[in-house]
């Protein structure tokens, strides 16, 4: 695939206009909070790591993906969770303390994840020396589209943090949108293999979608996590960072065929998270309509 302007311009813009919104959010102590959740933020990571690209894997062989759509679902399945979902969990009454620490530890460990991932995937559906490596150098410039921009969103935010205060609402709105938007223009741009590959891997995204928040919601209850936490967490894993794996693919993997996932994903993944952000709003408002009640009663009794 030639480089167009999508790739060379667009993808980066819009993927670092995403990565500067969680800067502007984000502060060292969100790192620390690592210590103040530990049991949440270890189950998030490894429901997003361990258990998460592992189903990837077995929907691409139920499904019979073939290989770019098989590669671009495992891709999809490494890329860390979207600042999108911090939106999400706070129309859900999530944890968005939570969101924001699994969302920046998430982007830092994909660093060396997704490559993993990726050349594994690689070797596994295209077989042993019948690919070219991922370039260093492209990898490079995946990193620092994805780093520079947290960066200097976090010293935006540490120099005038009135400014990144008032910013970090209409910057995360602006996410999204660009995030659509660059959905739109991945349509747009490969409109032909969308269509071609929609039948076969929009179901895939759907059960993948639907499994992500569903583990992610019931793991962490069975652990005994709050509600919060447990929607914080669904929210999280259900809700990836599309932008970043159709950028790795267009850019790293320079195929047409492997973004096709992310893009019918982001799609799928937004009509979803939305009717379960309704969902758990509502359980978590019933929940403390009982709470409530439970104590009026036993105040009542005394």
């Amino acid at each position: 695939m030639t480089p167009t302007i999508i790739t060379t311009l667009l993808l980066p813009i819009a993927v670092g206009v995403i990565m500067f919104g969680l800067g502007l959010a984000l502060a060292p102590s969100d790192f620390a909070r690592v210590v103040r959740y530990p049991r949440a933020v270890v189950v998030g990571l490894l429901i997003q790591t361990v258990v998460m690209v592992p189903v990837a894997f077995c929907l691409t062989q139920w499904f019979a993906l073939p290989a770019g759509l098989a590669i671009g679902l495992m891709l999809l399945a490494a890329a860390p969770g979207g600042p999108t979902a911090t939106i999400f969990s706070h129309l859900a009454e999530g944890d968005v303390a939570l969101n924001v620490t699994l969302t920046a530890i998430n982007s830092v460990v994909a660093m060396a994840w997704l490559p993993l991932v990726l050349t594994w995937s690689l070797e596994h559906f295209l077989g042993a020396g019948q690919y070219v490596p991922p370039p260093t150098q492209k990898l490079v410039e995946v990193a620092t589209v994805i780093v520079f921009p947290v960066f200097i969103g976090m010293v935006v935010r540490a120099v005038a943090p009135r400014f990144a205060q008032s910013a970090v609402r209409p910057v995360r709105v602006g996410s999204v949108l660009v995030l659509a938007g660059l959905v739109a223009i991945a349509f747009v741009g490969y409109r032909e293999v969308v269509v071609q590959q929609f039948g076969a891997v929009g179901l895939a995204c759907l059960v993948f979608n639907l499994i992500s928040m569903t583990v992610g919601y019931v793991v962490p209850r069975a652990v005994r996590l709050p509600p919060p936490q447990a929607t914080a967490i669904a929210l999280e894993i259900g809700i990836h960072n599309a932008a970043l794996a159709i950028f790795v693919a267009l850019t790293v993997l320079q195929d047409p065929v492997a973004p096709v996932p992310a893009a019918v994903y982001s799609l799928v993944m937004f009509a979803t998270a939305g009717g379960a952000t309704l969902w758990l709003r509502r359980r978590h408002l019933a929940g403390l309509a009982d709470s409530r009640r439970i104590i009026a009663t036993s105040q009542d009794t005394r």
